[in-house]
């Protein structure tokens, strides 16, 4: 859709680049705030890994949505954006004593632990400050979700979580502990998922889980679901606000929450996915034996998606009009995955047409690098135009 794109305001910007739609933004903020007002335990945190450009961060924050952070980096950009530490949620599998130590000191809301090894080290490291760290373990609870091998995480052979086997040795672990004090449970089965009966079935563990607990005597405050929903990569013009109704009733219709238990989201993917594009220049139109090659000025060191995963973005000529034509899309990077799309049908294509793949405001320019010693390619949002 070449109209939400101001396209001849791109023809003075060095390409490649990321153009952020924050109308598009502050809409999707909006659906989601509108789900969670309605239920007064429901809190969201954004996953900074997903995006952490600062002009994205500052929307984000101000739509009063709190942080998750999976490293020390990703806990200063939100403290930088004005998050409240008190908002932030921290995770990932391999945190370091500096990390640790960042957290304490600034009082995070609460550590997500993923080993009895890193409760150990958290609560030598709070007695040390003389301070009590919040934890929710994270429990790995063997459910699968319908989407890509490598962004499953709530199987039992996944690096991530404590082993549902090991969840009550844990709790007790962090119950016996003077620096420790544990505040709930933390969850996350995957990412990129659409089909909401993957998050009927994390409830329905939790739900299982919850109960033994409760004959064991354990109180839960909190339970962190994860994020993990997914957006439309066929149809972003269409279905560019993912369906926020849909996963927030699973949750309220099949999780059953105590008494004064709050529920947490780290939403990330369907929060900035849409809203963003990398915008590319056609370089050159090269007829091969049998395919035509549209090869462009951005590269998978710019957006590494599609080689990493062999993902799908839709690619859309923004300035070319003529007749549809099949190009495989490819970039300049010297490995035979810098490819961006085969056999995409692209009005047809000529040197300087500018390119818009869509869908990348989630793990694009995060995800950016330097290989071939390129520059990392420039964020842009709507009003910078």
């Amino acid at each position: 859709m070449k109209g939400i794109f101001p396209i001849e305001k791109f023809q003075k910007v060095r390409t490649p680049f990321y153009y952020y739609d924050t109308t598009l933004l502050r809409a999707t903020l909006h659906e989601i705030r509108k789900e969670v007002e309605r239920r007064e335990n429901f809190v969201v945190h954004y996953a900074v890994k997903a995006n952490a450009n600062p002009k994205i961060l500052n929307i984000i924050r101000e739509a009063g949505l709190g942080a998750d952070c999976v490293s020390g980096g990703e806990i200063e950009a939100a403290l930088r954006a004005g998050f409240p530490a008190s908002k932030i949620v921290y995770a990932g599998v391999g945190k370091s004593d500096w990390e640790i130590n960042l957290g304490l000191d600034n009082d995070i809301f609460c550590f997500n632990v993923e080993s009895i090894a890193e409760l150990e080290v958290i609560n030598e490291l709070a007695s040390k400050k003389g301070v009590v760290a919040n934890v929710c373990l994270r429990i790995n609870p063997n459910v699968g979700a319908h989407t890509h091998a490598n962004i499953t995480t709530g199987l039992a052979e996944n690096k991530f979580g404590i082993a549902m086997n090991d969840m009550f040795d844990a709790i007790d672990e962090a119950l016996s502990m003077k620096n420790i004090r544990f505040k709930g449970l933390h969850f996350h089965i995957g990412s990129q998922i659409l089909d909401m009966g993957d998050f009927k079935a994390l409830c329905n563990r939790i739900n299982e889980l919850q109960a033994e607990l409760e004959r064991r005597h354990v109180r839960v405050d909190n339970i962190n679901v994860g994020g993990g929903l997914g957006v439309s990569y066929d149809h972003p013009n269409h279905i560019p606000v993912p369906d926020f109704q849909s996963y927030f009733s699973t949750f309220a219709r099949h999780l059953t929450l105590r008494p004064g238990q709050s529920l947490h989201f780290e939403l990330g993917r369907s929060v900035v996915a849409q809203m963003g594009s990398l915008i590319t220049k056609v370089l050159y139109v090269k007829q091969g034996a049998t395919k035509q090659f549209a090869i462009v000025d951005a590269g998978m060191s710019d957006l590494i998606r599609p080689a990493l995963y062999q993902a799908y973005h839709k690619i859309e000529n923004l300035t070319g009009d003529g007749p549809l034509c099949p190009y495989d899309v490819v970039g300049p990077i010297c490995e035979s995955s810098d490819v961006f799309g085969k056999s995409v049908d692209l009005n047809e294509v000529h040197r300087g047409d500018l390119f818009a793949i869509r869908s990348a405001g989630a793990y694009g320019e995060i995800m950016a690098c330097q290989y071939n010693c390129r520059p990392l390619p420039q964020g842009y949002i709507t009003e910078d135009f």
